[in-house]
């Protein structure tokens, strides 16, 4: 389209030469030129014919007659230099027509609006596509100025940009609103050009005008998209740290501005997508969002108990954001308390508490929910977040649907548990972390039946322990690389004690499987590879797998524990008792063992709960086929009530604590010589 301004530039600087009144003017000229000389000629001819010496002198007459032929000759050829000139102009004539003809078709059919105005912004000419476009007819844009349907607030700006063109005659790419016919607004994007006359000056404008509305909704949504959840449509990570930034800024300059932010955290949010499908999980979340941010409209207000008028109430604005997963964060401004901070904690979990309809099923909820106060302490939005993740991590900690207010002694712990993680990396690389073991005994006999292989974590300093660093180790996947190392060991050791002693039955090596490397999908080909490298008996290797992970999930679990039991492996229940078993799913699982968590044998003597707990599992266990191992034995009198109830075996410190491999070897040959007690 700004072919086509350009094309009538150049076909206005034609005209100056050829236009259709310089062809006119020029074809009057001609005839009145060829007359004129056409006339005088004549003249001349009868002016000598009549002439004094005409009567009498027959030379006079014979030059006569050559001047008449030169005469003749002369207005015949200047006859044929006009019919010439005629046609040539007549040439012109059609090539201008045809150019003109050209010019209407490309105009009258193209997409883009074109239009030609005056220097007082009146419309000249109007292209078909207007129509088209902002469904105004022809006749409705004559009989208005073009500023008449742009937009208010665009409306000088266009008249600045049309005042250069005019001063400069060269024109620049602009967008502004247009109304439609129908009162919406259309986004064009336009060029203009000046006509310029004889003297330079610009006359008139030729405007090509292109609708982008579409192209813009297209940027301004994916401009939101880029800032948005596109799940909930709550500002997303990068938007809320912006927001955040700028609180920090504005609380800086301002020292009675103050904030908090909240960071929420859907409590067993992976048992919803487990049990309903990750369909169901989206509609909860979008369902968390709207809950939200209906808490926190400005009509529906959280108002302080001891307010005393209504203006004392906690702002939010946008700042209600999803940071991924089921993690939501909230800013709240003019929040001088942890208090004010805890009560607004309360109300969303109070909201989220009521319970939700998804596909014909009532789900109820939890949140943990951390707070962090601003303060001039804090120079990033990064590490305000942070804090907020922290107090809320503490809150899950106290046992989930909790409010945590972040302190300084979080941060240090928070530092303590990152420089762990650091250790703990490098731990694994230097070979750090060994393994002790830990007799499991059979109660009747008092033979030791085998071990359970432990991770230790030896460092220069001394040996770290498992309950410091085992959790991280959970939490970051280090357990993964950990548990792999430790089985490879475990099984190479017990082939080890195995060929030395001769143990009949042979010694049976316990293993725990991690949470992480349950869920993970080549569990049961990477067990199988370590019994192929060690060539270890496969039915003397017990691995063990917590209650409440194998419960979680009873399908997936059946399943797992299916791979493994082909293995050829033995397959134990830890921490029994702690969870929420089903009868029906336990007698389905193709376990051997149950292991009674140290919870309840720790108080068998002194809480008769916990007793008649462990003689019901014991019952239940034989019942099915299960053998019982009792975790944390300590005194005589445990291991004799146990052998009272039936158990199995036992393991704890009455009979030894985890010991590294040659003590170990060192129980076993005692053992060999006499049962332990």
């Amino acid at each position: 389209m700004q072919r086509l301004s350009e094309d009538a530039s150049i076909r206005n600087q034609e005209g100056t030469r050829l236009g259709p009144r310089q062809i006119e003017g020029r074809e009057w000229w001609l005839w009145g030129f060829a007359v004129t000389v056409t006339l005088l000629l004549t003249a001349g001819i009868v002016f000598l014919a009549l002439g004094e010496q005409a009567a009498n002198n027959a030379a006079y007459w014979s030059d006569l007659r050559e001047w008449v032929r030169g005469l003749a000759a002369l207005v015949l050829l200047f006859d044929i230099y006009t019919m010439y000139q005629h046609m040539q102009l007549q040439q012109v004539r059609r090539q201008l027509a045809e150019r003109d003809d050209l010019f209407q078709l490309i105009t009258e059919n193209a997409a883009d609006m074109i239009a030609v105005v005056d220097s007082n912004g009146r419309r000249l000419y109007n292209s078909p596509a207007y129509q088209k476009v902002l469904g105004y007819s022809n006749e409705e844009l004559s009989s208005s100025l073009s500023f008449d349907q742009i937009h208010p607030s665009d409306r000088e700006r266009v008249l600045q940009a049309a005042e250069k063109v005019h001063r400069t005659g060269r024109g620049q790419s602009l967008e502004y609103r247009m109304r439609h016919k129908d009162g919406s607004w259309r986004i064009l994007e336009s060029t203009a050009n000046a006509i310029q006359n004889e003297t330079g000056e610009a006359q008139r404008l030729v405007i090509v005008n292109r609708d982008i509305t579409d192209r813009k909704r297209a940027e301004t949504k994916l401009a939101h998209n880029s800032l948005h959840d596109g799940l909930t449509d709550l500002p997303n990570r990068d938007l809320f740290l912006d927001r955040l930034q700028h609180a920090l800024s504005r609380a800086r300059r301002h020292a009675d501005y103050k904030f908090a932010i909240l960071f929420v955290d859907i409590d067993e949010f992976k048992v919803v997508n487990d049990s309903l499908g990750h369909t169901a999980g989206d509609e909860l979340l979008i369902e968390i969002s709207r809950r939200l941010t209906a808490s926190f409209r400005e009509t529906d207000t959280v108002a302080r108990p001891e307010a005393a008028d209504s203006s004392d109430w906690w702002t939010v604005s946008d700042g209600i954001a999803r940071l991924g997963g089921d993690e939501f964060t909230v800013l709240l401004e003019d929040v001088f308390n942890p208090s004010d901070a805890i009560r607004v904690a309360q109300r969303i979990q109070d909201k989220l508490a009521m319970p939700f309809e998804l596909r014909a099923h009532q789900v109820v909820i939890t949140a943990s929910i951390g707070a962090a106060l601003s303060s001039n302490s804090y120079a990033r939005a990064e590490d305000l977040l942070r804090d907020a993740e922290i107090a809320m991590y503490r809150a899950k900690r106290a046992g989930k649907a909790h409010c945590e207010v972040f302190d300084t002694a979080m941060h240090a712990a928070a530092a303590r548990r990152l420089q762990l993680e650091s250790d703990l990396r490098h731990g694994i690389e230097r070979g750090e972390l060994i393994v002790y073991y830990q007799p499991i005994v059979t109660l009747k006999s008092g033979k030791i039946a085998g071990f359970e292989a432990l991770s230790r974590w030896q460092r220069p300093e001394g040996i770290v322990s498992p309950a410091e660093f085992i959790p991280v180790a959970d939490e970051t996947g280090l357990i993964l690389p950990i548990n792999r190392a430790l089985l490879l060991e475990a099984c190479q050791q017990l082939q080890s004690w195995q060929s030395q002693l001769r143990c009949q039955p042979p010694l049976v090596m316990s293993v725990n499987v991690a949470p992480k490397q349950f869920a993970h999908a080549r569990l049961a080909e990477e067990i199988g590879a370590v019994l192929e490298q060690t060539g270890v008996i496969p039915n003397t290797v017990n691995l063990e797998i917590m209650e409440t992970i194998a419960m979680g999930d009873a399908d997936r679990a059946l399943a797992v524990l299916a791979e493994l039991k082909d293995l050829g492996v033995r397959l134990s229940i830890d921490d029994f008792g702690t969870g929420h078993s089903s009868l029906s799913r336990l007698a389905r699982f193709p376990v051997d063992a149950l292991k009674i968590d140290r919870v309840f044998i720790s108080r068998m003597t002194a809480d008769r709960d916990s007793h008649e707990i462990i003689r019901l599992i014991i019952l239940l266990a034989h019942s099915i086929g299960l053998k019982v191992v009792a975790e944390g034995t300590e005194t005589e009198e445990q291991i004799s009530e146990l052998k009272r109830l039936d158990c199995d075996m036992a393991q704890g410190f009455f009979y030894s604590p985890a010991v590294e491999p040659t003590a170990a070897l060192e129980l076993l040959r005692c053992n060999h010589q006499g049962a332990l007690r």
